[in-house]
């Protein structure tokens, strides 16, 4: 530790005496165990100095733990809820029962949202469109999907999701930091701490959302969806804009030349090593990298938006607003160009399925932005030789009611559901073509194979190669892991 002047001590605090001190002595006692030809100023420096964010660009020494199936992961996040019962989960019992009140004996005590949870009418509301058949396969989707239904046979369809959130906000954190609470690292921050970076010239980990048109969904998507939380910062996502520059500030202002910008950021680093070697803040040197980063990405970043290299049947395959900035077809295409360039997450979060009282226009208008460019992008990723190592990952925090909402003579919409519903995954060494799970006739309990949201975050991380067990990170006395005390492998779903 280096205390200089008068105003070092002022910054110096006990915190920081404890923290910098406890460092000095770890490393006094390392250098009694290390063979002196070895141990000279410099290395004993440089290993004080490779503490947080460089090491950490490498990710943890021993991860992988075993060999990974997915090298990078892509989450298509369908935000509000899409129904189960309309899409992925065909129930014809339902068309029986419609209008008439679902048995006490099916829903029991399940937990449903206070709009719902006080209703004395539970209509039975069948599938608004048909099912059919996909794909060598055979998997049943609605016919409002023959985008997704036309990559079936890529498909590992899970109809038996199930978590105990009923509100979208809960629901959302819950899968992606394994608390209902804010707070706690998200799942790509997991990922870029545990495996570091595959790429210098891009962060990471990737965010970019959308809406639908009619902005009639209004759910938010807070900072912490893709937050780091007690990790250092430096593995946050970096969250692109749908509207104006896609990164702020990469410019050079005018009259700044990348020679002179470049010779300033060398200052600026050697300003902020000097902080990290007398305070030891893992934070400074976050901001060392991502100065860095930045600098960097004032090349990769416009090189990415330029599609003048996509092909005329590409850009269709992505369908008209492929090239239609803040669009979630947009989004698709620049998260395959972000996965080809060795970025290691992507989280596109795109909202508007929530259908209360508009089930009957909103949910085939929502298939129609997002179902065709989904699939675009696995088959995308399948004609370039990177779905066998990508996972894409199609999700949302819960399903909706098998009952209808409103009017219980003329119901027009669905509730939140968190005891049943359904995802999708492809690539990324999950079984294609097949189904996993099942529910009952009204699409109301899982009758096999539950999958809990933990058990699927335990197995995202199996699939790259982690051991959600042993990927930890002390905070507050305890250890923290993305799975908390729970999940399970769904070995089911893994292609052997």
């Amino acid at each position: 530790m280096i205390v200089n002047d008068s105003n070092d001590w002022d910054r110096l605090r006990r915190r920081h005496f404890l923290n910098v001190s406890g460092t000095g002595i770890g490393t006094a006692a390392l250098a009694t165990l290390l063979p002196a030809a070895k141990l000279n100023a410099g290395s004993v420096q440089d290993s004080l100095v490779q503490t947080s964010g460089r090491v950490a660009d490498q990710g943890l020494p021993g991860l992988p733990h075993f060999a990974p199936t997915a090298k990078r992961v892509v989450v298509l996040w369908q935000g509000g809820g899409p129904s189960h019962v309309d899409l992925f989960d065909p129930k014809p019992e339902l068309a029986n029962w419609a209008g008439k009140d679902i048995p006490d004996s099916v829903r029991g005590m399940t937990r449903l949202s206070t709009m719902s949870s006080g209703y004395q009418k539970w209509p039975a509301t069948p599938a608004i469109k048909p099912f059919r058949k996909y794909g060598q396969s055979g998997i049943e989707l609605s016919e409002i999907l023959p985008n997704i239904g036309g990559i079936a046979d890529e498909l590992c369809l899970v109809r038996s999701m199930h978590t105990e959130a009923v509100n979208h906000a809960p629901g959302v954190t819950f899968f992606l930091t394994g608390s209902q609470v804010p707070g706690r690292p998200s799942l790509g921050a997991w990922l870029s701490y545990g495996l570091g970076s595959e790429t210098e010239e891009l962060p990471t980990f990737v965010v970019m959302t959308s809406s639908d048109r009619g902005k009639t969904c209004g759910q938010l998507f807070f900072d912490y969806y893709w937050g780091s939380g007690f990790l250092p910062s430096v593995h946050q996502g970096v969250r692109f804009r749908n509207t104006g520059d896609l990164v702020p500030y990469l410019a050079n202002p005018t009259g700044v030349s990348a020679e002179s910008r470049r010779s300033l950021l060398d200052d600026v680093a050697a300003l902020n090593e000097l902080n990290l070697q007398q305070y030891g803040d893992p934070e400074i040197e976050t901001r060392i990298a991502q100065y860095e980063m930045a600098f960097r990405m004032q090349t990769s970043v416009p090189d990415l938006v330029d599609f003048r290299d996509e092909s005329s049947e590409t850009l269709a395959n992505y369908g008209p607003d492929a090239l239609v900035k803040g669009t979630y077809a947009n989004n698709c295409l620049i998260a395959r160009r972000l996965l080809e360039r060795g970025v290691r997450f992507v989280q596109l979060m795109h909202s508007g399925w929530d259908q209360h009282n508009n089930l009957y226009t909103q949910l085939e208008q929502q298939c129609l932005d997002t179902e065709g460019p989904s699939a675009a992008l696995v088959k995308d990723l399948k004609q370039r030789g990177l779905l066998d190592d990508t996972l894409v990952v199609w999700a949302a925090e819960f399903g909706r009611t098998p009952f209808g909402q409103g009017d219980p003579a003329k119901p027009n919409g669905r509730d939140h559901f968190g005891r049943a519903f359904s995802w999708w995954l492809a690539g990324g060494g999950v079984k294609p073509g097949t189904v996993y799970g099942a529910t009952d006739d009204f699409a109301w309990n899982i009758t096999e194979n539950p999958v809990h949201v933990h058990d699927m975050q335990a197995t995202l991380l199996h699939l790259c190669g982690i051991d959600h067990t042993r990927l930890t990170f002390r905070y507050q006395g305890r250890q923290y892991r993305l799975t908390d005390v729970h999940g399970e492998v769904v070995q089911g779903i893994i292609r052997t």
